[in-house]
C-alpha cells in the first residue's frame, strides 16, 4: 500500500511539472492603426517621433530611414502576429510611407 501511494504520488508530480507555462512574446513598438493613417508626407522627425515614438530600429547607416516593427506570439504553438511601418525621410522630413498590415491571421 505504501509503495503503491508512493507511484502515485510521483506519477502526479511528473505529469504536473510537464505542464509548462509558455506566456506571450511581445517584442517592439505597438502599432496602433490609426496612428499610422495620421502619418502625412511632409512631417518632420519629431512629429513622428512625438506620434509612434522613439523607432524600434534605427539604422545609424540610413538615418532617413525610421523602422517600426511590432511582433507577438502567443504561448507555444499559437496565433503570431506581425507589424510594421517604414518611413523614409528626406530633408527631415517624411517623404515615403511603406507599411504592413497584420501578416498573422487573427487573434
Amino acid at each position: 500500500m505504501n509503495n503503491t501511494r508512493k507511484i502515485i504520488i510521483t506519477l502526479i508530480s511528473l505529469t504536473i511539472s510537464a505542464c509548462v507555462f509558455q506566456p506571450s512574446v511581445q517584442q517592439g513598438n505597438y502599432i496602433e492603426q490609426e496612428k499610422v493613417e495620421q502619418i502625412e508626407i511632409g512631417m518632420t522627425k519629431n512629429q513622428i517621433r512625438f506620434l509612434l515614438g522613439t523607432p524600434m530600429i534605427d539604422d545609424p547607416f540610413n538615418e532617413n530611414r525610421w523602422d517600426y516593427v511590432y511582433f507577438l506570439k502567443i504561448g507555444r504553438n499559437q496565433a503570431i502576429s506581425k507589424t510594421w511601418v517604414s518611413i523614409i525621410f528626406d530633408e527631415n522630413t517624411v517623404s515615403q510611407i511603406i507599411k504592413d498590415q497584420d501578416l498573422s491571421p487573427n487573434l
